[in-house]
Order: C-alpha cells, then sequence, then structure tokens
C-alpha cells in the first residue's frame, strides 16, 4: 500500500523517528550493540516480508527467529512492544496537533465535534428552550468494562504519559538549543524508564487489578477532562444571551461493569462488589478533598476588600479554622469547614474497612448535601464581584461532585439469565416441593413467577441451607441493597440480564431484587433499572416480541413508570457476530433496534438503548461518531449507552487531551442523531429489502464455514493463539463459558480477539464477499448499482461498509499463512486457508467496486497514515508471536517462553489498537 508524503505529516514522522532513535539508543546501552543489530534485521526483514511477501524475507525471518534464545527473545519482543507503544503516542499527539491547527485557522467546525453539532441544532429550528428540554432529559454514559489484555501497569501507563506531555510541550513552545537538549534528556530518561519497567503483572490479575486499572483512567483524564468538558459546552451555550449562566444537568457520565460483572466470572462476588464501590468512593472522595484543600488556598479574598453572602459567613462561623490570621478570609474558613466535613465523609467510608470512626465534623449524608454547601460559596462570589473566581476551580468542584458523587462511576450488575433460573427453582422448590420450575413452559413460569412477586412473603428463608450458588447470588444482590442505601441509588443504577430469552428471565431477576428488598411491590418501587440484553441472532428476532410481553404486565409497568417511564435495553454486538457472522449481526441489530423503538411507541415509554460494543469491528466497534448516526430513527431520542473496552479504553481515554476529545464526539454524536430532521428521507423500500438478501448470504457463508466445516474447530484452535490465551491466565475471567473446545461455548472476546492476533480479524469480514457476489448473480448489474445507491444516500450501509473497510486494511494474509503453518494437518491447513484466501480477496473486491474506491481506506488519510508509521513495528510481534507459540506447543513451558507469548498477545493488541 502506498502513501503519498505529506507536509502535514512532516512532525509525525520526525517524533517516530525521534523516539525510535531514542529507544534505540537505550537498547543499544542497556543491551548491547549485537542485540540492537538484531532487532534492526528482524524488523527490515519484516518490514519486506509485509510490502513484497518476499519469500527470502519470510525464510530470512523464520530462521532469525527460531535461533532466539528464551532470554533474547524476550528482549526483542519488548524492543518491538515498545516501538509500537512509542508510535502509537506520535500518532496521538499528531492528531492533537492537526486538531489544534484546524481550530486556529478557524474554518469551519469539523463534522463529530460539539460546535459542528451545535450548528445543526440551529439548522434544525432547535431554539434555547428546546436545547434545555434536549439535555434536562439526555444521558450520555460509556461504560468501562474489563479485557483480558488492558489491565497495563500503572507505571508503564505513568512514563507513556510522561513522554506524551514532553511531546506537547515540543509542540506548544519554543525553547533555546539548551532547553530543547534538556527536554530530549527528559524523553531519553522516560524511554530508558519504560525499558527498565516490567510490562506484566507477575500473576493472573484478579478483579481487584482490573478495577485499578480502570480507576487510573479516572486519576488520569476522566476526574479532569469530563468536568472541563461540561464548562466547555455550557460557554458555547452561553454565547446566547437567552441561555445565561445556564448550567447543564448531569448528562454525561463514566459508567463501569468491573467488579459487578459477574456473568461467567465467578470472582465476581458479594466481597469484591463491596470493596471495588469502597476503592471507587475512595478514589472520588480523595480527588474531593485535594481540590477543596487547593481551592481553600485559592480563594484568600479578605472581607475588607470584598463581601460574602449571609449563609457563607455562617459556613465561615462554624469552621474549625478559628486562626487569627484567617479571621477576615470567610471564603477559605468556609471551605475549611467543608474539607473537615468531607474528611468525616472519608472516614466514615473508610469505617466498613476497619479503619477510624469520624472525628467531630458531621459527615456529609450525601453528594447533594456538599453540593448545596459549595453551591452557596459560587452564588456569593457571583454576587460579590467573583464571577470569574467562581468560574475556575469551584466550578471544575461542583461539576465533579454533580457527576461523580461520592460513588465516581454507576456500576452495572450483570449476570446471565441461567444463573437466575437456577437461584429461583432452587428457593421455589424449598419452598413448594414438587414444583420442577425448570421443567414448566414459558407462559407457566411467568404466571408463578408473577403470582411470587406480588406475593409479601419473602421465598428465602433464613432458616433453610441452599447451595453455594443461589447464597452467592442472594448475597450479592443483599450487597447491593447495603451499598445503595450507603452511597446512594446511582452508585448501583441497573441490573442486566445475560441471554435474555423470554419474559421469565428477567421475571427471576425481579425475584432475586424483590428478595434483597430492591423491589418493593406493594410500595410499586424497583430501586435498579432492570434491563435485558438480547445476544444472538434468534434472541435480537424475538426482542420486540419480548419487550412487549414484559411491558404488558400490569405489576411491571407500575415499576417502570415509579422509575421515570425508561426503559432499557441492551443490545450484544459480540454473541451476535459469533453466532451469524458481521453482516448479519449489523443488520439484525439494526432491525432489533426498529422493532423496539416500535414496541415503546406502542406502550407510551422511553426507550434507552445500550450498546454491548468491544473494540474491534466484529465486535461491534468502529468510530463512535458515524456509528451513532448510523442508528435507525427513533434510536438515540437523546439517551445512549455503550461500552468500552480492551486496549480501546488506553487508546481512547488514556491521554487526557484525546480522552476529552472521544467524550466530545460522544456527546455531539448524540445530540446530532436526536435532532428533528436526523431521519433524514424515509429509507427507501428498495434498501431493506436487499439488505435481507445480502444478510441471509452472507450468514449462509459464514455458518457453513465456522459451523459446518468438518476440521474448521481444529483449524481455529491450533492457527490463532486461543489456546494459550484460555491456558495463560490472562484475564480474571474464562475463556470459555464451558470447559469445552466448542466454538459456540468460546466467549465473543477471546473468539474475536484470537483472529485479531493472527491478522486475519475474520468476524469483521467474512462472507460479505459471498454476499455480493450471490447478489451480483441474482441481479446483475443492477445489484451492483443499488448497492453503490445504497452506499450513497444510506448512512447505516456507509458506515457498515466504512467499518469493514477499516479492518480489511488491517488484514495480512501473509502473516495470516505463518499462522496457519501452525495447524499441523497440512491437508486441513491448505483446504480452509485457501478458503479464507478466496473469500477474503471477494470481499476486498467487492467493497471496492461498491465505494469506487482503489485502494483501502482512501477516505481515511488518518488511519492510512496511522497505519504506514505504526505497522512496521507491529507486524515482527506477530512473527515472533509464532516462532513461540510453536515452542511453548511443543512442551517448551519455560516461563522466560510464557512471558514472551503474553508480551507478544499484549503488544499486538496495542499496535492493533482495536482487536479486542
Amino acid at each position: 500500500m502506498d502513501f503519498a508524503p505529506s507536509d502535514k505529516d512532516r512532525p509525525l514522522k520526525e517524533d517516530i523517528r525521534l523516539l525510535g532513535r531514542l529507544l534505540g539508543d537505550t537498547v543499544r546501552e542497556q543491551e548491547g550493540e549485537e542485540t540492537f543489530q538484531l532487532i534492526e534485521r528482524i524488523r527490515q526483514s519484516g518490514v519486506r516480508f509485509r510490502r513484497t511477501a518476499d519469500a527470502a524475507a519470510g525464510d530470512e525471518l523464520k530462521a532469525t527467529l527460531r535461533d532466539l534464545s528464551p532470554g533474547l527473545a524476550i528482549r526483542v519482543v519488548r524492543a518491538f512492544s515498545y516501538f509500537s507503544q512509542l508510535a502509537n503516542l506520535a500518532e496521538d499527539q499528531h492528531h492533537l496537533r492537526r486538531s489544534r491547527a484546524h481550530r486556529m485557522e478557524d474554518t469551519k467546525p469539523r463534522p463529530s465535534s460539539l460546535d459542528h453539532a451545535l450548528d445543526r441544532a440551529a439548522e434544525a429550528g432547535l431554539d434555547t428552550g428546546a436545547l434545555r428540554a434536549f439535555f434536562a432529559g439526555a444521558q450520555v454514559r460509556p461504560v468501562l468494562t474489563a479485557h483480558p489484555t488492558e489491565v497495563q501497569r500503572k507505571s508503564i501507563l505513568n512514563a507513556q504519559m510522561g513522554i506524551a506531555r514532553l511531546l506537547d510541550e515540543r509542540d506548544r513552545h519554543a525553547a533555546t538549543p539548551r532547553e530543547a537538549a534538556l527536554r530530549d534528556e527528559q524523553l531519553q530518561r522516560q524511554v530508558q524508564l519504560l525499558w527498565q519497567t516490567r510490562m506484566l503483572r507477575p500473576q493472573q490479575p484478579a478483579v481487584a487489578d482490573e478495577v485499578a486499572s480502570a480507576l487510573a483512567t479516572f486519576d488520569r483524564t476522566f476526574l479532569r477532562e469530563v468536568p472541563a468538558l461540561y464548562a466547555d459546552l455550557e460557554d458555547r451555550l452561553g454565547e446566547d444571551p437567552a441561555w445565561g449562566d445556564q448550567e447543564l444537568p448531569p448528562f454525561l457520565q463514566i459508567g463501569s461493569w468491573i467488579g459487578g460483572d459477574r456473568d461467567g466470572n465467578p470472582f465476581v462476588t458479594a466481597e469484591v462488589l463491596q470493596q471495588t464501590l469502597r476503592t471507587q468512593s475512595r478514589t472520588i472522595l480523595g480527588h474531593l478533598l485535594r481540590e477543596t484543600r487547593t481551592l481553600a488556598e485559592e480563594l484568600s479574598l479578605s472581607l475588607q476588600v470584598s463581601r460574602a453572602s449571609q449563609e457563607v459567613l455562617e459556613l465561615a462561623e462554624r469552621s474549625p479554622d478559628q486562626a487569627v490570621r484567617h479571621a477576615d478570609e470567610a471564603y477559605r474558613r468556609a471551605l475549611s469547614l467543608i474539607f473537615d466535613r468531607l474528611s468525616a465523609t472519608q472516614q466514615q467510608a473508610l469505617a466498613s474497612d476497619g479503619g477510624p470512626l469520624p472525628g467531630s465534623a458531621p459527615p456529609y449524608a450525601s453528594p447533594a448535601e456538599l453540593q448545596a454547601d459549595l453551591d452557596l460559596l459560587d452564588r456569593s462570589l457571583r454576587t460579590h464581584g467573583g464571577r470569574l473566581l467562581a468560574r475556575g476551580r469551584l466550578r471544575e468542584l461542583r461539576r465533579a461532585v454533580s457527576v461523580f458523587g461520592f460513588h465516581l462511576a454507576p456500576l452495572d450488575l450483570r449476570q446471565s439469565s441461567d444463573a437466575h433460573e437456577r437461584v429461583v427453582a432452587e428457593l421455589l422448590e424449598a419452598v413448594r416441593p414438587g414444583t420442577r420450575y425448570l421443567g414448566l413452559a414459558e407462559a407457566e413460569r411467568v404466571t408463578l413467577l408473577m403470582a411470587e412477586l406480588e406475593s409479601p412473603r419473602p421465598l428465602a428463608s433464613p432458616y433453610l441451607a441452599y447451595s453455594e450458588a443461589a447464597q452467592g447470588e442472594l448475597t450479592l444482590f443483599r450487597a447491593a441493597a447495603e451499598a445503595q442505601q450507603r452511597l446512594g441509588p446511582e452508585a448501583l443504577p441497573s441490573c442486566i440480564v445475560s441471554h435474555t430469552e423470554g419474559v421469565s428471565d428477567l421475571l427471576e431477576a425481579a425475584v432475586m431484587l424483590r428478595e434483597a428488598g430492591l423491589l418493593r411491590p406493594a410500595e410499586d418501587r424497583l430501586d435498579l433499572n432492570l434491563i435485558p440484553l438480547f445476544e444472538t441472532i434468534e434472541d435480537l428476532q424475538r426482542c420486540g416480541e419480548i419487550l412487549d410481553g414484559l411491558l404488558a404486565l400490569p405489576l411491571y409497568r407500575r415499576l417502570l413508570d415509579g422509575r421515570g417511564g425508561v426503559q432499557e435495553v441492551m443490545l450484544g454486538y459480540s454473541d451476535s457476530n459469533k453466532d451469524g457472522g458481521f453482516l448479519t449481526s449489523r443488520w439484525e441489530l439494526y432491525k432489533a433496534e426498529t422493532r423496539l423503538v416500535a414496541v415503546a411507541a406502542r406502550h407510551g415509554i422511553r426507550l434507552r438503548l445500550f450498546h454491548g460494543r468491544g473494540g474491534s469491528v466484529g465486535r461491534g466497534g468502529g468510530p463512535s461518531y458515524e456509528a451513532i448516526l448510523a442508528q435507525p430513527p427513533g434510536a438515540v431520542q437523546g439517551q445512549i449507552r455503550l461500552t468500552e473496552q480492551g486496549e480501546v479504553i488506553a487508546a481512547k481515554y488514556g491521554h487526557p487531551a484525546v480522552g476529552r476529545r472521544n467524550l466530545e464526539v460522544l456527546v455531539a454524536a448524540t445530540l446530532e442523531a436526536s435532532l428533528p430532521d436526523a431521519d433524514g428521507a424515509s429509507l427507501d423500500p428498495r434498501f431493506p429489502e436487499a439488505m435481507d438478501a445480502l444478510s441471509e448470504a452472507a450468514c449462509r457463508a459464514y455458518r457453513d464455514l465456522v459451523y459446518g466445516t468438518e476440521g474448521f474447530e481444529r483449524f481455529f484452535w491450533e492457527s490463532t493463539p486461543i489456546a494459550e490465551i484460555a491456558q495463560l491466565n490472562i484475564g480474571s475471567r474464562p475463556a470459555s463459558r464451558k470447559a469445552s473446545r466448542a466454538i459456540a461455548d468460546l466467549r465473543a472476546i477471546p473468539w474475536v480477539f484470537s483472529w485479531s492476533q493472527c491478522r486475519l480479524m475474520l468476524p469483521g469480514w467474512y462472507g460479505f464477499g459471498s454476499a455480493v457476489a450471490a447478489f451480483e448473480r441474482a441481479r446483475g448489474e443492477a445489484g451492483l448499482a443499488l448497492l453503490r445507491e445504497m452506499h450513497a444516500r444510506w448512512p447505516t450501509f456507509r458506515s457498515l461498509l466504512s467499518s469493514m473497510d477499516m479492518v480489511l486494511a488491517k488484514v495480512d494474509l501473509g502473516i495470516a499463512s505463518r499462522y496457519a503453518d501452525l495447524v499441523e494437518d497440512a491437508v486441513l491447513r491448505d483446504r480452509i486457508f485457501e478458503r479464507l484466501r478466496a473469500e477474503c480477496e471477494a470481499t476486498l473486491h467487492a467493497l471496492k467496486a461498491i465505494t469506487g474506491q482503489r485502494e483501502l481506506l482512501e477516505d481515511n488519510p488518518a488511519l492510512r497514515r496511522s497505519i504506514q508509521h505504526r505497522f512496521p513495528y507491529l507486524d515482527p510481534l506477530n512473527h515472533l508471536q509464532v516462532e513461540l507459540l510453536r515452542r511453548y506447543r511443543a512442551s517448551d513451558s519455560d516461563d522466560l517462553t510464557v512471558r514472551s507469548i503474553l508480551l507478544t498477545i499484549n503488544g499486538i493488541a496495542a499496535g492493533l489498537r482495536n482487536s479486542g
């Protein structure tokens, strides 16, 4: 793939060259010239093999890697992993550089920016009142989830951020020769620090490690950038005199599953849930304390030269700060009281850990109490000539309280419907021997469960013994109820039921909630959102019918009305893809959304969709802006939730400025997708009819390969690192739901992740080429013309092809063929790999024929540039991984070999940036 040079890209090339030189110098100094030359030789051979499929380069690579000792293999893997990471940092900095240059040119706002979204809102006729109403009912919530490759050590992340900061300083500030030399030395120091820091944790990550990894992202990005984004948006809206100083409600929040998602994860227990919530609480309270102390130091206003409201004076009078030198500093003394009360609040949270009891200052009973005190300071400053002071740190602190509360991140509970089903069956059998709940038909289950929910007596008894599984579920729900009482309902807002296949699955969860006091039928009160998760193709096709049946139940409807009449539904991109392939998954998800929108409208409730997207295209990933705008009519309505996981978390939110930009994209896209004219013209009826035909053919091709081809399961296990991902304890969650090698039992994350590691990316494209070929055979030239029209006029189809374009650009059949060589049965290997190669070529041909592109990524120069600069450092990791897998499978379980494999898995994931 050829990339034309661009002056705009020169700073990026210079950054990559600089960082590469610094890493090379570090390797020379730390490991010696011989090791450095070996690494360079491997890199150059990898580049030749990739660009020209040079057989001699491939043979040279094999020979070189085969002869590496375990210790040398570790050093080579680390070098290329760090090369890839440093290239990522340079790429992020260049993106920020270009964005800043665009803003400085004061040109037309770019799509996906807040300015562009607000311009679109004005064009659509939204006045100030309409915008207020939109934000009053909006909810935008990315939700962080755990992933086996994304438990990076904080030490590594800190060093990376140090490098990012220094690159930014080089961009923004002119330097004298001496200053430039010192800055380069600082960069060299950070690179050396990276090299001498252990990349991996020494043991399998626990849930607590995954929680700590997520909290590091809050410390680095969210705690600062979320309040800053609110302030920026309020300032832009405030340019309209009709808006004034109106503050936005906390519509944008960062959610989490880590520590609450126990679907298939036996390590998420009631104790882990409680510890997670305490850790989150300590994190936000620590931040609020630090900000309050700093604010007290800043607000040194004297009553001799300024004034304060009576409320602030009363706070100051109650302050523990009675120093004579502060007698006239009312704001500082008031903040001293607030600090003491926050300290008492933190001590109270620690008390549940056996920590010290609160002191003399009364703790805050809720974030609202703290907010009220801070609001007093804000009003007083604005009233007495301190408006600019109110718009500084105080504004950020007040926003942090309104968004993060004392819980930091709303934590969702998630469990499989199968688990709830078994527990409810056990509880019913204990009080009604002979019930045999598991043998009942769906209608009988619904009748029985509704009667149980209407009953005033509890189902579980403290005098009966239950299985360990049942006791664990009951204990966890009781822990959730206690946490809500302590931290407020915002701390645990939702209960998600995975694998929802019928109304009874949701009623079983409702029974569990009732047992913990989280659902009180006599009061028509439900304390958590009860959310069905539809995952397989069949479940997506039935989701409208299931939601309709649920909303038709009078008791449930009363409970829902008590929660504002908003029903949330989660859609699973991962399992539907593994079930039916990329094209069918996306199309069935689209149709499922239209069904759900219609059901919600018929019942007069508001629908909020939660998109269970992964990082990779095969799991629903891709550009968030295009994906949100491609939703069907009525599917957004100002509210959207979506998962963020894997290496995507670090890529999108690891750098504060990059994280801020990605949050802005989510807000902008949600606003644009909710505008009255967002739906555009009515959908041409030929388009969905064509998609049905494409989907049927693509699904048939995909399922015939994955589930209908003899030996495919063996090919998958031997040609990808799935066995090592399952065996090497990379994450806290098992790779399969059962002790089985069956693809049907495999979790979607390792399924997609394994194909990404071997650079085939099969779940992101397979079946499309066959589908288009069948469509053209049936319709001739008119069929291709229709597909081109769909690409030009239908954002949903355009977004689908754009995602596939992105993933195909990362496919490397040459590298994938080296993984295929790991398959011991040569006949099986050749038969299946040639089939994969043919389908990939057919898909590439179809994509180019529809879009008119001559090369991949013609419309995405940023990603083309990124691939150009990152992949020379990434490809050698694949070649190394193949050799290491060969050794490991030949019973080389040397600790260095195992560590090397883990390093390549992390390095490849980081280099691809959206593989999980």
